[in-house]
Formats: structure tokens, sequence, C-alpha cells
């Protein structure tokens, strides 16, 4: 699974996800791409599972790029303690995804319909929705 090999603080506070994504929020290396449509935590387990649901539809054809990485450590208590003693130890790792960021990438010389079953099989692992986006159809016209 993915994480950090080390970070520079072991614990962070939670944050806001308020606004849009402007940076990531472009098909750049493939064809197709899966496309955040609300803020949210995307686990490093969720995106383990879609990327082997990716790798499964394409069967070796084509190029996968994940374009987001599990950077921010959540903490949790563990069941029935006290209230305070400090911070609870970290449990796992997500990534800070706002609407409007690429999340998966497809292409490589991989048939559209392959490269849609196997995002839409990657769109059932995750707890926000999401769309499928081509290189071309995004917001703002060709680039």
């Amino acid at each position: 699974m993915l994480m950090p090999k080390r970070v520079k603080y072991r614990k962070q506070m939670r944050g806001r996800m308020k606004g849009k994504a402007y940076r990531g929020s472009a098909v750049t290396f493939g064809d197709f791409g899966l496309q955040a449509m609300e803020p949210g935590w995307v686990t490093a387990r969720q995106i383990e599972a879609a990327r082997r649901a990716i790798m499964r539809a394409i069967r070796r054809r084509g190029k996968v790029w994940i374009r987001i990485f599990p950077d921010k450590p959540v903490t949790q208590k563990p069941a029935e303690t006290r209230m305070g003693k400090g911070k609870g130890n970290v449990e796992f790792w997500v990534a800070v995804v706002k609407p409007g960021r690429i999340i998966f990438e497809v292409g490589g010389g991989l048939p559209e319909d392959i490269a849609h079953t196997a995002l839409r099989l990657a769109q059932y692992k995750f707890s926000i929705k999401t769309k499928i986006v081509g290189r071309y159809e995004q917001v703002g016209g060709e680039s």
C-alpha cells in the first residue's frame, strides 16, 4: 500500500476541504481519467483496490497513472478508551481530494471501451462521487 517513507511530523490535524482543485484537474498523461466530483479523503486501501481493479480490466495492455498520493496520517484512539491522554496512534493514510482532481489516468493505446470499463470498476472502490473524463472533455475546452 502507498504511504510516505518518512514525514516531518508524525501526526497532523484534520484540516478543511474547501474550494475546487485547480492543480491536477486535467488529464495530462493518459487518454481517459477518473475525476473527483466531491471533496473527501481517499484511503491508501481504496487507491490500491482501484488500481488492482483497473489492472485486472486492462490485462497488461496500456498504462496506468495514479495521480494522488496518501500523505496525510489519520489517527484513532482504541475502542472503549476514556477521553484525554493525548492523540491516538496513526492507523492509516489518506489523500485529500478536492472536486475536479484527477485520481487515475489510463492510456497508452488502450481501446476506449476497455478504458471506460476499467475506470467504471475503479469508481466502485471510492467513497466519493467520480466521473470518467477524456483528454479533451474537461471544463475549459481543449488544451
